[in-house]
């Protein structure tokens, strides 16, 4: 069926959730046939080499960190926490975006997170599996000092400090994959019985049926599913809340200037989601481009992400301005030295960067032209990542290299292993990325056709 394409001149109009002219055939034959292809497009085999090439990096820099120790790495005295901490924050943050567009917008009955949740919440995946090797890898010997951060009885008759965030943030994270895990995989239940059933070929048969859980489109079968998917939803959306603001407090419960703040947790969650919609921005743009989804990632969902990661950068830009605020009015000497080096010290270019990233440059998504130009979106999304990184870099170093005592004062440059592990681990993501565009389904096939007006005047007759 040919489509006629509305003209992209009037950006007032609301565009659909989906465009017009698809049936349940034609959802589930484009969805379905970008994972059961034969032939894999040439892109997919160059992205996916050159992301497990850097993948690769990441595991070599890995075996030759447990063999040598993380002196390779640049943490000094004071700057015990650097990239490793900087990254972790970085990668949990990123993952906010897959479950505030899963659990939360789906309690909101939000239509439009449809044909993003499905690769939003293999994003959340991907990214607390590269976040959890840091703080792992930080203690040098893993299979010696995580020893201390499981609470289970020992040897020595000790149990881990259970008062210590450090700790909080193992239980809230390993919670957070874990629902985070169980939420896509159940969301993916009926999809894997699609495939199972359009398979051509017996291996994937058989291992689509298993994925599928004998799945047979019974009512009992969607009574169970709908009443699970539900319950896990509302699992997850207090892990929104509650991840980030454990991680957050890892640093508000220090007396280091800088970290000893009020404003951390809500400071930090906004900050997660703002850097997770732009990373699924990020991610959207060239999906919808390379495999043609057009008709099911339009405009307003575009428009949705940039609107959100605008009034999430606003309220990160109010963080920025509290907390220079309460270290001018608080008169305390370290809180506002702290604020001056940070603006005016050697790292300097850092903090005004991230302001640049973070604050000025999203200012241009109130233009409606800006937010309906998917080229602008993508520019946005990628200097709003690196803005949120540099963030943490801010908070972390400047607020450590210089200690109350200035004979105490050291600067900190990282190594090329600590740039390695970074980029590694970005390679480490688009490789898995990768593998999951090409086997399973990127857009939740069922939910979909339930945004079809078929299924609204199914559901009237």
């Amino acid at each position: 069926m040919q489509k006629v394409e509305q003209p992209h001149d009037d950006i007032h109009l609301t565009p659909n959730v989906i465009e017009p002219g698809h049936t349940f055939g034609s959802v589930t034959d484009k969805i379905s046939a970008l994972a059961l292809r034969k032939r894999t497009p040439i892109g997919w085999f160059l992205g996916f080499t050159l992301s497990f090439a850097v993948a690769n990096v990441l595991m070599f820099t890995i075996a030759y960190l447990l063999m040598t120790g993380i002196g390779i790495w640049g943490n000094n005295v004071p700057v015990g926490w650097a990239f490793d901490i900087i990254n972790f924050v970085w990668w949990i943050g990123i993952g906010h975006a897959g479950t505030l567009i899963s659990a939360i917008l789906l309690l909101l009955r939000q239509e439009w997170r449809t044909s993003i949740n499905r690769f939003a919440e293999a994003m959340t995946l991907f990214a607390v599996s590269c976040a959890v090797m840091f703080p792992l890898l930080h203690t040098g010997r893993p299979w010696l000092a995580a020893y201390w951060l499981f609470p289970y009885p020992n040897t020595m008759g000790m149990w881990p400090q259970f008062r210590s965030p450090l700790l909080w943030d193992v239980f809230a994270v390993s919670t957070y994959g874990s629902v985070s895990a169980l939420f896509w995989f159940v969301g993916l239940i009926p999809d894997f019985a699609t495939l199972r059933d359009r398979a051509k070929g017996k291996f994937g048969k058989v291992v689509y049926g298993m994925l599928a859980l004998g799945w047979r489109g019974s009512a009992k079968h969607w009574a169970r599913y709908e009443a699970t998917y539900l319950l896990l939803a509302g699992l997850a959306t207090p892990l929104v809340l509650s991840v980030h603001t454990i991680v957050s407090l890892d640093f508000a419960v220090a007396v280091i200037p800088g970290w000893h703040a009020t404003i951390f947790p809500p400071y930090f969650v906004a900050g997660a989601i703002y850097a997770g919609f732009a990373m699924v921005l990020t991610l959207t743009i060239p999906l919808r481009k390379f495999f043609g989804l057009e008709d099911f990632i339009t405009h307003r969902h575009l428009r949705n992400m940039a609107k959100i990661m605008l009034a999430t950068g606003l309220i990160v830009a109010y963080g920025y301005m509290v907390e220079a605020f309460m270290a001018w009015y608080s008169q305390n000497t370290y809180e506002q030295f702290m604020i001056l080096n940070r603006m005016t010290g050697p790292y300097a270019w850092s903090y005004w960067a991230l302001i640049f990233c973070n604050v000025m440059v999203p200012q241009i998504l109130w233009s409606k032209r800006v937010r309906h130009s998917t080229f602008a979106l993508f520019a946005i999304s990628m200097v709003v990542s690196v803005g949120m990184w540099l963030e943490r870099f801010v908070i972390l170093v400047t607020s450590l290299h210089r200690d109350f005592l200035p004979s105490s004062w050291a600067m900190y440059s990282p190594t090329i292993f600590d740039w390695s592990m970074f980029i590694g681990t970005i390679g480490l993501f688009f490789t898995l990325l990768f593998l999951f565009v090409r086997f399973l389904p990127i857009i939740s096939i069922f939910e979909m056709r339930t945004i079809l007006p078929q299924a609204e005047m199914a559901k009237e007759d």
